[in-house]
């Protein structure tokens, strides 16, 4: 007795694609799967292409997988990691994609009739939610790595990122002999305006001040987040006088426009001190941030709202000006 009354309903059922071609591409069977979710009905398009039919697939692609399926007599397998999807159709799970279009697992399978012709019967899984939970996991990952790079209130890079980065920029311009220059500046009388504003307001200044100065900086310089008000530039390829004219332009980018908080006008400024790399070794990158500090401590004490550079030989705070 025939099997007919049984696979056809079970074809029919399937919560799966099912397609079938002949040896030239021309369409034998869809299931009511594929007819659902394409909008095509096999009563139409029964004998035509399958490129012609759905127009979108990667042809190209596709005849490759079914001549060597034919061929080989052995079954081919496309995974959604490899391609997202063969034949376009839309998803209809109540999930949140970047894609409206269904993620799938391919398995093309040959097949023969009782005279002998061959085919290729593909099989179509629906893998939108494995699709879309990698695409979640993805987005966990990326701001769980932001997270650990990143200052939470100025995105400028954290300490220990930038630090980091730091270090390797050292080794680099030691490397290759390149010039490099450190800026460390910090807030003026940062404790005065969280008194006087709140922390809100500190923050507040401290997220316009940082938006301002990276509008300043090239693609390759590292700004990162020291301490509470204090702040680093790395600035590769630059020398010590190129740095100065640089933390001259943030000094001025601070100070000369006033930041607005709940209708007040707060003013601020910054101090900084600049050093150039002059040492070498594994440390050196320490030496440069002492430097750079030394120099910061000096600007402050000169009067604040200036500039500092770092002169070779100074051992002790000293007041060195630009």
């Amino acid at each position: 007795m025939s099997n007919d009354w049984l696979t056809g309903p079970i074809l029919e059922q399937l919560n799966s694609g099912v397609l079938v071609v002949d040896e030239d591409f021309q369409l034998v069977y869809l299931n009511s799967f594929l007819q659902r979710h394409s909008s095509v009905q096999l009563t139409e398009v029964k004998g035509k292409s399958l490129f012609q039919v759905f127009a979108d697939v990667p042809e190209a692609w596709l005849r490759r997988k079914f001549a060597s399926v034919l061929e080989l007599q052995s079954p081919s397998f496309s995974s959604w990691e490899q391609r997202q999807y063969v034949i376009k159709l839309p998803h209809l799970r109540p999930v949140t994609s970047s894609s409206q279009y269904m993620a799938q697992n391919c398995t093309m399978l040959p097949l023969h009739d009782p005279t002998g012709r061959r085919y290729v019967c593909m099989l179509i899984e629906d893998a939108t939610d494995a699709f879309v939970y990698q695409q979640h996991l993805q987005t966990t990952l990326q701001k769980l790595e932001q997270s650990n790079r990143v200052d939470g209130l100025t995105q400028v890079l954290n300490r220990r990122y930038w630090e980091e980065q730091l270090k390797l920029e050292v080794q680099r311009a030691q490397r290759y002999r390149q010039p490099l220059s450190l800026l460390l500046f910090d807030l003026d009388k940062f404790k005065q305006l969280n008194d006087q504003y709140g922390h809100l307001g500190g923050d507040s200044v401290l997220i316009e001040l940082t938006a301002r100065v990276r509008a300043l900086l090239r693609d390759t310089d590292w700004f990162g987040r020291y301490g509470g008000e204090e702040f680093g530039i790395v600035l590769t390829n630059t020398a010590l006088a190129g740095a100065v004219e640089v933390a001259e332009r943030i000094c001025l980018a601070v100070s000369s426009k006033a930041v607005t908080f709940h209708e007040h006008s707060i003013q601020s400024s910054i101090s900084v001190g600049v050093a150039q790399l002059d040492t070498t070794g594994d440390r050196a990158h320490e030496v440069l941030i002492g430097q750079a500090d030394m120099a910061l401590y000096n600007a402050k004490k000169e009067g604040r709202n200036r500039v500092i550079s770092y002169s070779a030989g100074e051992t002790a705070f000293m007041v060195k000006t630009v």
